[in-house]
């Protein structure tokens, strides 16, 4: 679905010097040429946006259909104070087109539950954030129809996640060349013939990712899950959790609730552990206290896997991240896991 835009300007060589060198002029050339939709504008999609426009893609999107508050701007760097009370998106667009001129950044205050098809086959990829599951699942369904890119990541506190499903994704991949040398009098012959040497050249490579709902619907009753679980990050079922709470709650775990929230997340987690048969120490009782708001430095780290994984996947160069990206704050790591394939 990339447009076909052969030619780079001189001023866009010198603005994308260090990314050309790092990744090559023919990934440039696809990201300079790529349509992004971001979908909510709060701390996570700001750095999202932010990654995206540095990157030198062609457009960038944003929609939100919610205004702009004390709350949902203390992680989010582009709306001004003096913008509070007008929409997210809008209030977003001056910062965010500051920050590349060459790219063209637009918004949209619909709400995304609203929009049809056809309207997301504009895009080249999209990145939810903030959606409630059965939005996520859907638009999900209608990229992997039409071979979108489709991207989604949430942030809770100290904690984040990012999901990806790419379909059936070709990529080049960078591998040093071996080649065979002549003129060894000693060692073994095997070692005469294969010499790594300071040369490179690039490996294409296919991958295939499954969707949204079969991710988080993944059966844990079979033999061979029963095997895993254990090895799965805790991640996993946090977010089932937290994007539980959405559903029933049309709301994050806010601040103003803590008690009340406290004690319904605990009862969603005991929902989703027995369910999935993980035990009961996967994710400890204390866990609640951690996933209230987003934080600016767990929204920069998601943010920043979120913007590293939709460039390798619009430009096509390098292998994607398949399909899970949790992050702990609180533990200082991240994880990648695949889960919902066999």
């Amino acid at each position: 679905m990339v447009e076909n835009e052969t030619a780079i300007s001189e001023e866009e060589a010198a603005q994308y010097d260090r990314q050309i060198r790092l990744w090559g002029l023919e990934a440039q050339k696809r990201l300079r040429a790529s349509k992004l939709l971001i979908v909510g504008m709060k701390g996570l999609g700001a750095e999202v946006a932010k990654n995206l426009i540095l990157a030198g893609v062609k457009s960038v999107t944003f929609l939100d259909n919610n205004k702009a508050t004390e709350e949902s701007t203390r992680a989010q760097f582009l709306v001004p104070q003096s913008r509070l009370g007008e929409n997210l998106a809008e209030a977003s667009l001056e910062r965010a087109q500051n920050l590349n001129p060459m790219v063209d950044v637009r918004t949209d205050k619909s709400d995304i539950a609203s929009k049809t098809e056809e309207f997301f086959t504009q895009f080249d990829s999209i990145c939810l954030t903030g959606c409630p599951q059965d939005v996520m699942i859907k638009i999900n369904r209608i990229c992997h129809e039409r071979n979108i890119k489709f991207f989604a990541g949430d942030v809770f506190g100290y904690h984040g996640y990012m999901f990806a499903d790419l379909g059936i994704h070709d990529y080049v991949e960078e591998k040093p060349k071996k080649v065979e040398v002549e003129g060894a009098e000693d060692g073994p012959a095997a070692k005469k013939r294969k010499v790594i040497s300071s040369e490179s050249t690039m490996v294409k490579k296919t991958v295939e990712f499954c969707t949204l709902v079969e991710a988080l619907d993944a059966d844990w009753t079979t033999d061979q899950a029963k095997k895993i679980i254990k090895k799965t990050p805790a991640g996993y079922f946090l977010t089932k959790v937290l994007l539980r709470f959405r559903t029933e709650q049309g709301r994050d775990p806010a601040p103003q609730t803590q008690t009340e929230d406290t004690e319904l997340l605990r009862r969603l987690r005991d929902a989703v552990i027995e369910e999935s048969g993980a035990g009961g120490d996967m994710i400890p009782d204390g866990f609640a206290s951690s996933c209230f708001s987003e934080l600016s430095p767990i929204c920069a780290v998601v943010g920043g896997v979120l913007g590293q994984e939709i460039v390798k996947a619009l430009s096509g160069r390098d292998e994607p991240s398949n399909n899970f990206f949790f992050f702990d704050g609180l533990a200082g790591n991240g994880m990648v896991d695949c889960i919902g394939k066999e």
